[in-house]
């Protein structure tokens, strides 16, 4: 059963267990992968794949996170708990993502097979900001939904300072 087929399962149950915040949590999911699919101008009633599926619920994710920060900074306490309830829920839906040392595994053995000629190897010739732009680029491609972006820049971050 796919992500998305599960989740609209999980509605009844959560509406006869009684918890709200989970109902709507889970009503808000749908809503925003019923919204995904005809943005992809397909029929509402179709299903996301597993992997479009993980990109809704990384945006939910996101947008959750933001609006914690948001209302801690406006001092609405009232407001942060229930968002904090949410992401909670979220994340236990989203795959686990890799640790900052797994990260920086791959990205030191990714620099050791990378070798980087830049314009013929003139120097000066590259702004160091491009080239790491371009390995985080690369890293965000070979570990495409299993590190969270914000992880691969701290760590390409450290290991090119």
């Amino acid at each position: 059963m796919s992500i998305h087929a599960s989740l609209k399962a999980a509605i009844p149950a959560a509406l006869r267990a009684k918890d709200e915040v989970k109902l709507r949590t889970l009503r808000s999911l749908v809503a925003a992968m019923t919204n995904e699919v005809v943005a992809k101008k397909r029929k509402p009633d179709e299903l996301l794949t597993d992997d479009e599926t993980t990109v809704v619920l990384k945006r939910a994710g996101s947008q959750r996170k933001d609006s914690i920060e948001q209302f801690e900074k406006a001092g609405r306490n009232d407001l942060v708990e229930p968002e904090k309830v949410e992401l909670a829920i979220i994340e236990t839906l989203l795959p686990t993502m890799m640790s900052r040392e797994d990260i920086e595994a791959v990205a030191k053995a990714k620099m050791a097979d990378m070798t980087v000629t830049v314009n013929g190897g003139s120097p000066g010739a590259a702004n160091p900001a491009a080239l790491r732009g371009k390995f985080i680029g690369v890293l965000m491609k070979e570990l495409k939904g299993k590190a969270d972006g914000a992880d691969v820049k701290a760590v390409v971050d450290a290991l090119l300072s």
